[in-house]
């Protein structure tokens, strides 16, 4: 016999569903500790998922659970009317907020997921100049990251708009249960099944760190890429630390391990194996990049090439590269198949790189108080900019190779290899 579920019992399975992926995001995603203060950053379409993190927050001890809500259409107004000259600022009262976001501690919640064709229209440099952040403002928010000083955590929230972007109409229930799925909440107990995988990545990381590989290569239909490592570089998967030793999860989901690369060495040319959404909301297809000595010299697209360009002429430092992660094809997002248009989720679908900024976290016994031209010329990326490329699929090889040009297979067909 067939059940069919009343309108009240839709409404109840979602709510449950929004307070078990809560508690993830707050158990698991920042770990947040009694007596602690948190923020939440999500657009208003978010607020039903914001609510459940709100309770959540509370019930798990916080001290405060402050929301900052953003709305697309305002943030289109600013970016396409503003004055030229207010393009990319920002009031001291935000910089102010980091400082105290820095002195408290205060974990965050960043909630993706930004309409489809957001930006459309607008004049890809300004974009890049407002968006994902003022441009005066990066910087400080680079520190913020850098310092360690607090636990986030980036999570993605279906909407309509969304849904039907990936399903070509606005199923949100479907997209709901690809999260679901992606974020093992349909496992008796998620948070055990998140600190076994959690395990495994730290296992792989373990293993390429044992083998101190002085480059990593990729070779398939149209990409032929040689990425060198820093003596520095070393490999990281699922969990990461603040300064005083907190666990937590910075992307839920993540099935990669990942580096980040000798910003100077990077050669041969590599072909996208998905579309690519870049962080003013473009979706670019059919992306082709050509490195010497490090820099990317030539980018072409079949569609989006005009807002690559506007986006690696707007940073210094978005021509070289920032991170190298490895997924493997039994990845969770990888097993549905689906193009999700949001880098959360896509990135864990396939081995990627990044051009912009190098991950500092991803160094071991970095010299202390470089100045960020001093971290370019020791191979450390600084930019203001980070945007994953996907590369990998079961037709990409990928080798660890040693100094001396000795390979060791890592991934063949999308099966992980090392053991």
């Amino acid at each position: 016999m067939t059940t069919i579920a009343t309108p009240d019992a839709d409404s109840a399975a979602r709510q449950d569903l929004l307070e078990r992926y809560a508690r993830l995001v707050i158990r698991v995603g920042i770990n947040l500790q009694p007596g602690r203060e948190m923020m939440i950053r999500a657009m208003i379409e978010h607020a039903p998922l914001v609510h459940a993190l709100v309770r959540a927050g509370y019930e798990a001890g916080a001290r405060s659970v402050e929301v900052d809500y953003q709305d697309s259409e305002v943030l289109r107004s600013q970016i396409a009317l503003a004055p030229d000259e207010a393009v990319g600022t920002a009031p001291r009262w935000m910089f102010e907020r980091l400082h105290d976001v820095r002195e408290q501690r205060r974990a965050q919640v960043l909630v993706t997921g930004f309409p489809p064709g957001m930006f459309e229209g607008i004049d890809p440099a300004r974009v890049a100049r407002s968006f994902p952040a003022p441009a005066v403002l990066r910087g400080e928010i680079s520190k913020l990251q850098d310092s360690k000083a607090r636990a986030w955590t980036a999570i993605a929230c279906a909407t309509p708009s969304w849904a039907k972007q990936v399903y070509g109409e606005p199923d949100v229930e479907r997209l709901w249960q690809a999260l679901a799925h992606v974020c093992r909440l349909d496992e008796p107990d998620p948070v055990a099944a998140w600190q076994a995988h959690i395990d495994n990545l730290e296992a792989r990381s373990a293993l390429l760190n044992e083998r101190r590989f002085d480059a990593v290569r990729f070779r398939g239909p149209g990409t032929e890429l040689i990425l060198g490592l820093l003596p520095q570089s070393r490999w990281y998967g699922g969990a990461s630390k603040t300064h005083l030793g907190l666990r937590y999860v910075p992307n839920l989901p993540t099935d990669e391990v990942y580096t980040s690369p000798d910003g100077r060495r990077a050669d041969g040319v590599v072909r996208t194996t998905r579309p690519v959404a870049l962080t003013n909301g473009t979706i670019v297809r059919g992306l082709e990049l050509v490195f010497r000595d490090g820099a990317i010299v030539q980018a072409t697209a079949t569609h989006g090439e005009a807002d690559v360009h506007a986006e690696l002429d707007a940073y210094e430092g978005a021509r070289h590269l920032g991170e190298i992660a490895l997924v493997d094809h039994r990845s969770r997002v990888g097993e549905l198949d689906t193009l999700f248009y949001n880098l959360l989720l896509d990135e864990n679908a396939a081995c990627h790189i990044a051009y912009g900024a190098s991950i500092l976290g991803a160094f071991e016994d970095l010299p202390e108080g470089l100045s960020d031209d001093e971290l370019r010329g020791i191979g450390v990326n600084r930019a203001h900019v980070h945007t994953d490329l996907m590369i990998g699929s079961g037709e990409v090889d990928v080798d660890g190779l040693h100094d001396g040009g000795d390979a060791v297979p890592l991934l063949r067909g999308g099966d992980w290899q090392l053991a």
